[in-house]
C-alpha cells in the first residue's frame, strides 16, 4: 500500500542510505501528540529537510536535503527510542487487519491496573483511614511511571513541552503538597484517554486495509484460448480476463465480448445495476450479475479504482491529522510560565525581604497546585463526555470530542443519495397495462405484476426482489410455477407461466421488435426521465410479440429526508446532494426533496467537490454517506458522517455515524455540538477564572495551601456539575 519507494525491513540493521522522499510504516503512533514527538525528534537529525507523521495512516514521510541521503538505522533507532516501532511495509496489511482487544494492549493494561488501584485506594480511605494518602500515592506512581518515561524520552529528543511532561509535573506537584487523591484521578483519566486514542487509530488503519478486500485475489486470465487462474495483483494492461456471473471484477478494464448487468454500488453508489456491453468500461470491485464477460485490462492493480480509493482515503485522513490537543498547546506556554513564577516566588522573597524560606516554598507549592490544570484536564472532557453520551442514547455516534466540536461549525453538508437520502433499494412506483380498458384496468395491472413476479421468482437481482415484494404486499394468491426460465444476458428474463411464453425486459430490448404504439414509447420516456428503471412484460405467441404492460421502479427518498433537510436549513447549514447514480435519477430526487443535486460522480469526484468548497472558504464541510464509494469524501471533509446501515469501511472512515439511519439525525448532531461547546466555554471560563483569582491571592499570601486545594477541587466540582447538566439535553427544538 505504500506509494513511495520500498524501504528496508526492520531486520536490516546496516546503515544503508534510503532514497528521498521516503515513507516508513510506524507502529504505536495513536494521536497528534505522538506525531509531534516523532516530527520534532527526526527533524533534529542531519540531512533531514522535512518530516510528516500520520497517526491515522501509521506512517512517517521524510524528505532529505538536496543531494543528501538518510541512513535507515539512524532513523529507526530514533523512532524506537521514542517508544514506537518501524515495521516492514509488506506487513502493513496484516498489522492493520489484526485486531487486538484494547485490554490486551499496553495502554489498556495500564488503564485496568490504574483503575483497580484507584478504586482500592478509595475503599481503603473509608475502611482504614489510618493509612492516610498512601494508597493514592501508590495508584499515582504506578500510573505515572510510563508517562514519566515517555516525557523523559521526548526531553532527550529536544521536545520538553509535551502532554506527558505536563501530566508528570501536575501529578508530582500534587503529591508534593499532599493532594494524592487528585493526582491519582488525573493520571487514571489521562491513561483512559490515551487508550481510547489507540483504539480509534487502530480501527482507522484497519478500515483502510479493508478496502483492498473488494478486489478478488485471483482472476481468470485468458491466454491463447486457455483460461488459468492468476493473482489479480499480477494483471497488466492489455491482458484479457474472463468474468463469470456472480464474480467481482478483478481489474479496471473494457468489455471485449459479452453483455451483462453490473452492480457498481461498491464503487459509485449506483442503486440499480447498469447494463454494460462491448466497448464499455468496467471497474475493479464491481459485481457481474448475469452474463459471461471477456474484459481487457486497462489499468494495473496499483492504479485501479479500488487502489485509487485507498490512496485517497489515506491521503485525506493524513491531511486531516488532529490539530494539537488544547491541553498540549496550553501547556506549551502556560506550564513554563507557571513553573518560572513558582521558582521566583520560592527564591526571590527570602533574598529581598525578611520572609522565611519555608514560607516562600509553601507559597510556591500552593501556586503549583493551583496551576495544575486539573479542572481543565478532568471536567472539560466531562462536558464532551456528557454530549457524546446524550448523542449515543439517541443513536448519534461521534468519535471523540474533536468531532463533536467541529460538527457545530459546519456550514455545508454534502449528502449521498443511495442509502442516505433514499432507502438504498429500488421499489415499485408504477404499474401500467397496455390493454386499456378502464373497467378492468386494476385487474390487468395486478396480472402484469403477477406474471412478472412469477418470472422473477428465485432471482436475487434487486429489481426482481422489489417486484416480488410488491406482489406479496398487493396480492394474496400464490405465484404460478415458471418453466424454462432463463436470463437474456443484459436485458432481462424469459420463461413460461401458465402455458404462456413471457419475457420481462428492458425497453432497449424492444428495439428488435415492432413496437406497436407511440404512446408506449412516450410513457416509457416519461418514466425514465423521472429517474425510474422500466421493465416491460411481453407475451410471445408464435412469431408475434405483444407488450402486456410495464413496471417502473426507483429508489425512493427516506420518510424523514425532507424533514431532515428542513432542520438543516433552520440551523443555517446548506445541504447538497452528491451521487454516483445517473444524472436523471439524481435530478428527479433532488427536485422532489428541494435540494441542489449532482450525479454521475466517481469517488474521487466527490472528494474533489469537498476540496473545492474548502478552497473557496465555504467550510467547514460535512459529508454524509453509507458506501465505500463515499470513503474518500468522508475522509476529505472536516466531518464525515456515515449512515448506520452503511458499509464497515464507511463507518470506520467517518467521524460520526447515524445509527438509526435518520436524516434528521444530522441536524440533531449539529445542534448537540453547539449546545456542548457552549457548555465547554462556560467550563473553561469557570476553571481559568478560579485559577486566575487564587493564583494572585496565593502569590500575595492572602490564601494558603488549603484554600488552594479547595479552589482547585471546587472548580472541578462546578464545571463537572455544569457538564452533567448536558445530560438533560432535549432535541425537541431541532
Amino acid at each position: 500500500m505504500s506509494n513511495t519507494t520500498p524501504t528496508k525491513t526492520t531486520q536490516d540493521k546496516t546503515p544503508q542510505a534510503m532514497p528521498t522522499p521516503t515513507t516508513l510504516r510506524v507502529q504505536g503512533m495513536d494521536c497528534g501528540g505522538c506525531e509531534r514527538k516523532v516530527e520534532a525528534a527526526l527533524t533534529r537529525l542531519n540531512h533531514v529537510e522535512e518530516v510528516s507523521a500520520s497517526s491515522v495512516a501509521g506512517s512517517v514521510r521524510l524528505t532529505a536535503l538536496p543531494g543528501k541521503t538518510l541512513p535507515h538505522a539512524e532513523i529507526e533507532s530514533t523512532i524506537t527510542a521514542l517508544g514506537y516501532q518501524v515495521i516492514d511495509d509488506s506487513a502493513d496489511t496484516a498489522e492493520a487487519t489484526t485486531h487486538t482487544p484494547w485490554w490486551k494492549t499496553p495502554k489498556g493494561r495500564l488503564v485496568l491496573v490504574s483503575g483497580v488501584l484507584l478504586a482500592l485506594a478509595w475503599a481503603l480511605k473509608f475502611a482504614w483511614p489510618a493509612l492516610g494518602t498512601w494508597p493514592f500515592v501508590a495508584a499515582t506512581v504506578v500510573g505515572l511511571v510510563p508517562i514519566v518515561q515517555r516525557a523523559g524520552q521526548a526531553l532527550k529528543m529536544g521536545n520538553p513541552f509535551t502532554i506527558e511532561m505536563l501530566m508528570s509535573i501536575a501529578a508530582l506537584g500534587a503529591l508534593a503538597i499532599n493532594a494524592a487523591a487528585e493526582a491519582a484521578v488525573v493520571v487514571f483519566l489521562f491513561a483512559v484517554g490515551e487508550m481510547l486514542e489507540g483504539v480509534a487509530a487502530a480501527q482507522a488503519r484497519r478500515s483502510i486495509s479493508a478496502l483492498s478486500k473488494l478486489t478478488p485475489s485471483t482472476a481468470r486470465l485468458m491466454e491463447q484460448g486457455n483460461i488459468r487462474e492468476v493473482a489479480a495483483a499480477s494483471l497488466q494492461p492489455g491482458q484479457r480476463v474472463q468474468v463469470r456471473p456472480g464474480d467481482r471484477l478483478p481489474c479496471d478494464g473494457q468489455i471485449i465480448d459479452g453483455r451483462s448487468s453490473i452492480d457498481e454500488s461498491p464503487v459509485n453508489g449506483e442503486s440499480v445495476p447498469r447494463e454494460r456491453g462491448e466497448g464499455e468500461g468496467v471497474f475493479a470491485g464491481t459485481v457481474n450479475l448475469d452474463g459471461v464477460l471477456e474484459v481487457e485490462v486497462t489499468k494495473s492493480a496499483e492504479n485501479n479504482t479500488i487502489a485509487r480509493v485507498i490512496k485517497l482515503v489515506e491521503e485525506a485522513q493524513a491531511a486531516k491529522a488532529p490539530v494539537a490537543r488544547f491541553i498540549d498547546r496550553f501547556a506549551f506556554y502556560y506550564m513554563p510560565a507557571v513553573v518560572a513564577v513558582a521558582l521566583l516566588v520560592a527564591i526571590v522573597p527570602p533574598l529581598v525581604s525578611p520572609m522565611l524560606w519555608s514560607e516562600s516554598i509553601y507559597r510556591a507549592l500552593a501556586l503549583l497546585l493551583i496551576a495544575c490544570p486539573c479542572a481543565l484536564v478532568i471536567s472539560t472532557p466531562a462536558a464532551i463526555a456528557a454530549g457524546l453520551s446524550v448523542g449515543a442514547r439517541h443513536g448519534l455516534l461521534m468519535k471523540g470530542g474533536a468531532v463533536l466540536e467541529q460538527l457545530g461549525k459546519l456550514k455545508r453538508v454534502a449528502l449521498d443519495k443511495t442509502g442516505t437520502l433514499t432507502a438504498g433499494t429500488p421499489s415499485v412506483t408504477d404499474v401500467e397495462s397496455f390493454e386499456n380498458d378502464d373497467s378492468v384496468d386494476k385487474n390487468r395491472r395486478d396480472e402484469v405484476v403477477r406474471l412478472a413476479a412469477a418470472l422473477e421468482q428465485g432471482s436475487s437481482h434487486p429489481l426482481a426482489v422489489a417486484i416480488s415484494d410488491y406482489f406479496h404486499r398487493q396480492q394474496d394468491t400464490p405465484l404460478s410455477t415458471v418453466q424454462g426460465a432463463h436470463a437474456l444476458a443484459g436485458h432481462g428474463v424469459a420463461g413460461q407461466v401458465d402455458g404462456r411464453t413471457l419475457m420481462l425486459v428492458s425497453p432497449r430490448y424492444l428495439q428488435r421488435f415492432n413496437w406497436p404504439t407511440i404512446d408506449g414509447d412516450k410513457r416509457i420516456a416519461a418514466l425514465e426521465a423521472q429517474g425510474k428503471s422500466v421493465a416491460v412484460l411481453i407475451e410471445v405467441d408464435r412469431d408475434n410479440e405483444r407488450p402486456l404492460g410495464l413496471i417502473a421502479l426507483r429508489d425512493e427518498p427516506r420518510e424523514d429526508a425532507r424533514e431532515g433537510l428542513q432542520a438543516l436549513e433552520r440551523l443555517g447549514v446548506q445541504a447538497v446532494m452528491l451521487s454516483g447514480d445517473n444524472a436523471r435519477t439524481v435530478a428527479a430526487i433532488g427536485e422532489q426533496l428541494g435540494i441542489e443535486a449532482e450525479g454521475e460522480l466517481m469517488p474521487e469526484d466527490k472528494a474533489q467537490r469537498v476540496r473545492q468548497w474548502q478552497a473557496q472558504g465555504l467550510g467547514p464541510i460535512g459529508k454524509v454517506g453509507d458506501g465505500i464509494n463515499d470513503a474518500p469524501a468522508l475522509a476529505a471533509a472536516e466531518v464525515g458522517i456515515a449512515m448506520g446501515s452503511g458499509t464497515d469501511v464507511a463507518l470506520e472512515t467517518a467521524d460520526a455515524a447515524l445509527l438509526k439511519n435518520r436524516v434528521a439525525g444530522i441536524a440533531e448532531m449539529i445542534a448537540l455540538s453547539r449546545a456542548t461547546m457552549r457548555n465547554v466555554k462556560t467550563n473553561v471560563a469557570l476553571a481559568l477564572g478560579f485559577k486566575a483569582l487564587f493564583l494572585v491571592s496565593t502569590a500575595l499570601g492572602i490564601t494558603g495551601m488549603w484554600v488552594a486545594v479547595m479552589a482547585d477541587t471546587g472548580a472541578t466540582v462546578l464545571v463537572t456539575l455544569n457538564a452533567l447538566h448536558l445530560l438533560r439535553y432535549r432535541f425537541n427544538d431541532v
